[in-house]
């Protein structure tokens, strides 16, 4: 690495990790955004229902419509791309110790973000586009809201286009060995969700922008609903994907879960790429404009490969926290590990995206609990020395050692892809863990 290539990185104190200076800025930029959304879509809900609440009866009709639609652009629209953002910065450059693709240009594309979300609100606070949260024609709004929509749209595309191109970097620079962590392949899930969701937006917002300002004489209603589904409800799916990654990342970061089996996890998450749009259906269960054959298919046989993906990492999930629980010795019994789980001290996704990455605090346990499970880790380490090193195994750069991730525990084996490590076989009682290690 360069000279001016190292000042532009820093190394995480917990992890060991590069991070890029103008990509932790983007990850913070991007996440306090979605933030900002989330609160004023809360106080929109909390206005709703006190308007709701007869006794009180806050606002009048029009306003209550109104905040309805900002309630909605907030929480289902704005907030899940502004936080996807986020994600894929961090699991394209903090996961793979890489340089992002012109970082200048993620301030650009921010930008346009920015100001598109801020066109939408003026618009839909100064009553210019009361047509609720769908839009569906003949509703017609002021043209700057779909405008508004539309450079959303497009700072958001390229953003993810960044991303791969991140990836691609990545990959020829050789910032990681091996096969893509499992972190970073649920984040492209939802990059690749999102490319989805967006083109469907493109073939919604571009239409009725030209139909707003007198362009195009009219828009099929039907035909819109269906793209407009399809948009929204994949863009609340993308956040499933970017959230189930984290939830990966989390359960390494602070219990040292590990990944029970790969491949499965891989599936699932390609489960999402393949059916988890086409579900959108289930929005127009009642549109009589469609076929029952088209809407059983959609809602049912596709909608259930899509749920299946999210029972796969459910069980996956907390399986793996459980047994990097009981590799680290904590094998009382049939819920021992989950007792000893560091409940009281949570790590939060917003911690490690505002932070760059988690900073862990050393706890420097002496008691008899540590004294058991370092015991417990030196005679399988005695039995079998390649099984269970001494040290914290050395994952792609990130020394990950037990006193830093759980109090009480022994260091971890290289087990799993969470953060770059190769999986190895593993024993665990728990009867999700053992579904999860057969299907494999």
């Amino acid at each position: 690495m360069s000279a001016p290539q190292a000042t532009a990185f820093r190394t995480c104190p917990a992890t060991g990790r590069l991070i890029h200076r103008q990509a932790e800025l983007l990850i913070r930029v991007n996440a306090v955004a979605a933030i900002v959304c989330l609160l004023v879509g809360a106080v929109a809900a909390l206005l709703l229902v006190l308007t709701r609440w007869q006794a009180v009866h806050l606002l009048s009709a029009v306003w209550y419509y109104r905040l309805l639609d900002v309630h909605g652009m907030e929480h289902a629209g704005l907030l899940h791309h502004l936080l996807e953002m986020a994600v894929l910065w961090f699991a394209g450059t903090v996961m793979l110790n890489a340089r992002p693709a012109a970082p200048r240009l993620g301030w650009v594309n921010f930008g346009l973000m920015a100001a598109g979300a801020l066109i939408v609100e003026w618009a839909q606070w100064s009553g210019r586009a009361d047509v609720l949260f769908t839009s569906y024609p003949p509703l017609k709004a002021h043209p700057l809201f779909y405008l508004g929509v539309i450079f959303f749209a497009v700072g958001a595309l390229l953003m993810v286009c960044q991303f791969f191109a991140t990836l691609v970097i990545a990959k020829r620079e050789k910032t990681y060995v091996g096969s893509m962590p499992l972190v970073v392949y649920g984040a492209m899930t939802a990059a690749i969700i999102a490319v989805i969701t967006l083109v469907h937006g493109a073939m919604v917002y571009i239409p009725t922008f030209l139909w707003s300002v007198g362009l195009i004489a009219s828009i099929d209603p039907e035909v819109y609903r269906m793209l407009w589904w399809a948009l929204g409800h994949s863009s609340q799916q993308i956040n499933v994907a970017a959230m189930v990654a984290i939830w990966y990342l989390l359960g390494g970061l602070t219990v040292g879960a590990v990944v029970l089996n790969e491949k499965i996890s891989r599936s699932a998450f390609v489960l999402y790429i393949m059916f988890i749009s086409m579900a959108s259906a289930h929005h127009l269960l009642v549109d009589p404009g469609f076929s029952p054959a088209w809407k059983i298919v959609n809602t049912s046989y596709f909608m259930y490969l899509a749920v299946l993906a999210s029972m796969i990492h459910g069980f996956t999930v907390p399986a793996g926290m459980e047994l990097g629980m009981r590799l680290r010795g904590f094998n009382d019994g049939l819920f021992g590990w989950l007792r000893r789980a560091p409940r009281r001290r949570p790590r939060l996704l917003l911690a490690g995206l505002l932070g760059g990455g988690v900073r862990l605090r050393r706890r420097h346990n002496r008691g008899h609990a540590r004294h058991r499970a370092d015991q417990h880790h030196r005679a399988q380490h005695d039995a079998d020395p390649r099984a269970l090193p001494l040290h914290g195994g050395q994952r792609d750069g990130a020394r990950l050692h037990g006193s830093d991730l759980l109090p009480a525990a022994a260091d971890l084996p290289p087990q799993g892809r969470l953060l770059g490590a190769r999986q190895g076989p593993a024993l665990t009682s728990s009867p999700a863990a053992c579904c999860c290690w057969s299907w494999g």
